[in-house]
């Protein structure tokens, strides 16, 4: 598939949506970020390889050529501040959904925006939001997902938390899998704040009912997940008996226990 095929399949993913392919580019959150000025809702950036692929808390991701979908789209926002928090949850939906159109499995969701099969990560989420004023400006929706197995392997440090989409090489599979992403995740975006998606994003999660590790500043607080309320926020109850809401961060599920 040529790259103006790859473009104009992901172009037909949404009206009026542009699409660039790169041979190659350090991250492609970082590159939308650097040309957003002039650029439209939806203009869609993927790379074939990342050099420096980017996950949440600084993380590096695992990007080798030929197997994964590294991609970033941007959004000009018109949403309430609540609600954009909404977009990184939506876009895990849209994955989810994307993922069993494509090759048939359930994926799960680990709070806030890992996606899981059989355990293992398939994809990340990184959305990086920009404010002029208390408006914001742009938003750049970042999705990486290993589509097919690396031909060299997955890295030491991550074969045993990482997995794959399909388990045979598809090169096509990763531009596929795009276009079905950003149909999906459009088509929850357009009725964003009705937080119909939610139900699905909960149903999906691997934290509810768990005795977790909350991570937030560098600190770890352990609790037990009560339930993701409707803004997909975790409640919580904590060893003292509290309770509460979690909004930031992220968890390290511990092995599952009794209700404390």
């Amino acid at each position: 598939m040529t790259d103006a095929q790859i473009a104009a399949l992901v172009a037909g993913a949404y009206p009026g949506l542009a699409a660039r392919i790169l041979d190659s580019c350090p991250s492609t959150n970082t590159y939308l970020k650097d040309r957003a000025d002039g650029l439209s809702h939806g203009y869609t950036v993927l790379a074939k390889t990342q050099s420096a692929g980017r996950g949440r808390m600084g993380r590096r991701f695992y990007s080798p050529e030929g197997t994964g979908l590294y991609m970033s789209v941007l959004l000009r926002p018109e949403l309430e501040l609540q609600d954009l928090t909404l977009i990184t949850p939506a876009a895990a939906v849209a994955v989810r959904r994307a993922i069993k159109e494509l090759s048939g499995a359930e994926a799960q969701i680990k709070w806030v925006n890992d996606v899981l099969l059989g355990g293992r990560k398939v994809c990340g989420i990184l959305t990086e939001t920009a404010f002029r004023g208390e408006a914001a400006c742009c938003a750049i929706l970042g999705i990486g997902v290993n589509v097919c197995p690396p031909r060299e392997g997955f890295p030491e440090e991550l074969r045993n938390v990482a997995g794959a989409v399909l388990r045979e090489y598809d090169p096509e599979a990763r531009w596929r899998l795009a276009a079905l992403i950003l149909r999906h995740f459009f088509a929850i975006y357009a009725s964003l704040p009705d937080r119909g998606f939610v139900e699905e994003y909960r149903g999906a999660n691997t934290v509810l009912g768990r005795k977790v590790d909350i991570i937030s500043g560098g600190v770890s607080r352990p609790a037990f997940v009560l339930d993701i309320d409707g803004d997909c926020s975790l409640r919580v109850r904590y060893p003292d008996g509290s309770e509460g809401t979690v909004s930031a961060g992220e968890v390290s599920v511990r092995e599952r226990g009794p209700k404390p």
